[in-house]
């Protein structure tokens, strides 16, 4: 499973790393549809902890849908540029396996592009104590739409370095078991339009590429460029749409 190939240290290495991208990951990620945030936590408000929250794609999704949220992640500088977008949004250092939360004080859990870098045994014991009865979980995953051509070249780029950082239902499968949950999901989608050189800094803030060496890295980012510099659908365009499929999963704790 993504993230689960790596021992603990690994993953609490490489989620950390993204304080190291936090401006360019606020600028270049892509946000969450709202009808994947209604069908995650529903649209009566309410308590909700964004856990690995970066800086704050999600938690904004849920503002605007009326719910209160608390933010946590382990990286201070991408709580830095949640709390300059939220500054409502009470925030805490904190990881999945030591959430720093009363116990049930909160009636949702949601975490995007995040839950592959927990621990799923002890994070599900964390998850249990922070909700409150009824509570609900949800998963969320933004992934590129390979079955646009363009985008299915920037993922053979991307392939070798990228295995084992994106979502997979093995996640989801792994957290249903520690809970005993049931399992719903719902997919709907989001497309970016960006400039070619927002699509590079987009893929800059990625696990794997904050964690190269420097020469490593620029060749890398070189490699990408060429993609967009070359393939039909993207060469001398000024913009292009970046379609992502937004696969997101309610878990209701037996």
């Amino acid at each position: 499973m993504p993230g689960h190939e790596l021992d603990a240290e690994s993953r609490r290495q490489r989620a950390a790393s993204f304080g190291s991208v936090a401006a360019g990951y606020a600028a270049h990620r892509p946000a969450y549809p709202a009808d994947a945030v209604v069908f995650l936590v529903g649209n009566r408000p309410r308590h909700v902890l964004d856990l690995g929250a970066g800086t704050g794609l999600l938690t904004g999704g849920l503002l605007a849908a009326g719910h209160e949220v608390v933010a946590v992640d382990p990286a201070e500088p991408m709580l830095a540029e949640l709390r300059v977008r939220y500054p409502q949004v009470p925030t805490h250092v904190g990881d999945a396996e030591a959430v720093p939360l009363p116990d049930g004080s909160v009636d949702a859990v949601v975490a995007g592009q995040a839950a592959h870098w927990f621990d799923p045994e002890p994070a599900a014991a964390q998850l249990r104590r922070v909700l409150r009865p009824g509570g609900v979980i949800g998963l969320v995953w933004n992934t590129r739409d390979e079955e646009v051509s363009w985008v299915t070249a920037l993922g053979r780029a991307l392939a070798a370095e990228a295995r084992g950082h994106e979502a997979d239902q093995g996640v989801v499968e792994a957290f249903a078991r520690a809970l005993g949950a049931r399992v719903e999901h719902h997919r709907s989608g989001i497309v970016q339009r960006l400039g070619p050189e927002q699509v590079v800094a987009g893929i800059a803030t990625r696990s794997y590429v904050a964690m190269m060496d420097a020469d490593r890295r620029e060749q890398f980012v070189g490699e990408v460029r060429a993609v967009l510099d070359t393939h039909p659908d993207t060469r001398g365009r000024d913009l292009v749409d970046l379609p992502y499929r937004t696969d997101a999963y309610r878990l209701t704790p037996g």
